[in-house]
């Protein structure tokens, strides 16, 4: 599967069906709201640079499970490497939009889950992490 593009992602948040309300009034095009969509570009961005050449080596990585380039911030680390990685390219995020580009705590989190259910498999004999 390709990764998806900048305007890929734009275009995936209008098809879906959410219903926002802002300061007590229903927002109808919240995709191109001037409050939300510094927002969605800062998303947007993370997607763009993984496209551009010069940034696809830090901006992707081929994943563990599928062995398919994939977007950094969808990869379960695997090394230190990667971890350096992951701040090298959250600086150059933060360089590129002087804002939160809003992935950084699901990937966080997702790498969480997958440390803590394999250590607690190791320790009970459960079945978490598969």
């Amino acid at each position: 599967m390709a990764l998806m593009t900048a305007q890929e992602y734009i275009d995936s948040l209008r098809k879906l069906n959410t219903r926002v309300y802002m300061f007590g009034e229903k927002i109808d095009n919240w995709v191109d709201h001037p409050m939300i969509r510094p927002s969605i570009n800062c998303v947007a961005m993370t997607y763009a640079l993984a496209q551009d050449p010069q940034y696809a080596e830090l901006m992707t990585v081929k994943s563990s499970l599928t062995g398919h380039t994939i977007n950094r911030f969808t990869h379960l680390h695997q090394s230190t490497e990667d971890l350096i990685n992951k701040v090298k390219m959250q600086r150059l995020l933060g360089q590129k939009t002087a804002s939160c580009f809003q992935r950084c705590v699901g990937m966080d989190s997702f790498n969480a889950v997958f440390s803590t259910t394999f250590e607690v498999d190791e320790k009970y004999g459960t079945h978490y992490h598969e």
